[in-house]
């Protein structure tokens, strides 16, 4: 009873197929690959962005500390979430390869508000050269609690960020199923809202290491290919993440997947919802949920070998008695129902 993330789950067939058919012979390196030609073409083509900047990392933390370094100049702090990736798990990756630029905590959500990013953006630039000068607004799509913006949503909070003469970057890690959870279009949702530049992550969907960062502005590309050599993480067996993304976005994969991974949560929550003392933190949106449960609850879940990540407390100290205590169970694409009925049961006895 897998739920513990979807960075847990196996990548797709079709992937790892790409990917050996991509190991035959000889391929020029370091992204000049065939391979990457279709990439770009397929993103564009899901972006309806015929002139956006594309390029591949392997991890999300990759895609981006150096999509915020571009945009952001050291004395700069960038705007967002206490739940955000950036802020919560990524080892001060922002700060160090932006060259110090600072984090400002927006709000106390996991979501962003028109009103408090405006306070926070008016809050800064108030000392002169003694204090951070504003940079990018960051978004995290879908939330580190598993909530999803709307398209207008978004617009909304690009409009502020646009007041101020800021960018706005756009964390997809979870971007597919933000997508597939809004039946929006991806330029809807990005660029035509307002957004400068997105992650389109593989990673957490489907594939074996691969996201792909895209930058709507052209320009930036330089900048960019030169911060992910210089941060070491351009590959020089490109074809591999190539393969990867190419894979990915063929025929509708990568939605297939999202959606896949997103109804699976709904069958968990429709499993347990009503049961005495279990509480949903709110209604899933994407492929998370988040629930509080009394401690007994959660012992005999672990004991019937059920795996998710737990705050506040850990699994190794838990009581009869102890206080109910929050979970969040994650599904990917390929967990099988009969693991979601069988934790259901557990749930319930």
């Amino acid at each position: 009873m897998q739920f513990r993330s979807d960075n847990t789950g196996p990548a797709h067939p079709k992937v790892m197929e790409a990917v050996m058919v991509a190991n035959a012979g000889f391929s020029p390196a370091y992204g000049a690959d065939k391979l990457m030609d279709e990439v770009r073409a397929k993103v564009r083509d899901v972006f309806e962005a015929p002139e956006a900047a594309v390029c591949l990392v392997a991890t999300g933390t990759a895609a981006n500390v150096l999509a915020l370094s571009t945009m952001c100049q050291p004395f700069q702090t960038i705007f967002c979430t206490p739940d955000a990736h950036i802020h919560e798990d990524e080892c001060n990756a922002p700060e160090f390869y932006t060259g110090g630029a600072k984090l400002t905590i927006v709000g106390a959500s996991d979501k962003l508000t028109p009103e408090t990013l405006r306070a926070a953006i008016a809050g800064e630039e108030t000392r002169g050269v003694h204090g951070p000068q504003r940079g990018p607004v960051a978004l995290t799509q879908a939330t580190e609690k598993g909530r999803v913006y709307s398209v207008d949503e978004v617009a909304a909070l690009c409009a502020v960020a646009k007041d101020f003469g800021l960018p706005v970057y756009m964390d997809g890690a979870r971007f597919a199923n933000a997508l597939v959870a809004t039946n929006a279009s991806a330029a809807d949702m990005t660029w035509r809202a307002g957004v400068d530049a997105v992650s389109l992550g593989g990673t957490k969907n489907g594939c074996l290491g691969v996201e792909a960062v895209v930058f709507f502005d052209p320009s930036k590309a330089w900048e960019f290919e030169l911060r992910r050599k210089r941060g070491a993480h351009l590959f020089s067996k490109h074809r591999y993440l190539s393969a990867q993304m190419a894979a990915y976005l063929e025929d509708g994969l990568w939605l297939d997947m999202a959606r896949a991974a997103n109804e699976k949560v709904r069958v968990l929550a429709d499993g347990l919802r009503g049961v005495p003392g279990v509480e949903f933190l709110h209604e899933p949106e994407a492929n998370a949920l988040f629930v509080t449960m009394p401690q007994a609850m959660h012992r005999r879940c672990f004991e019937a070998g059920a795996y998710y990540n737990m705050w506040g407390v850990s699994p190794d100290t838990l009581t009869d008695d102890g206080p109910p205590a929050l979970a969040r169970l994650i599904c990917d694409w390929s967990l099988d129902v009969a693991e979601i009925e069988r934790f259901v049961e557990v749930v319930r006895r």
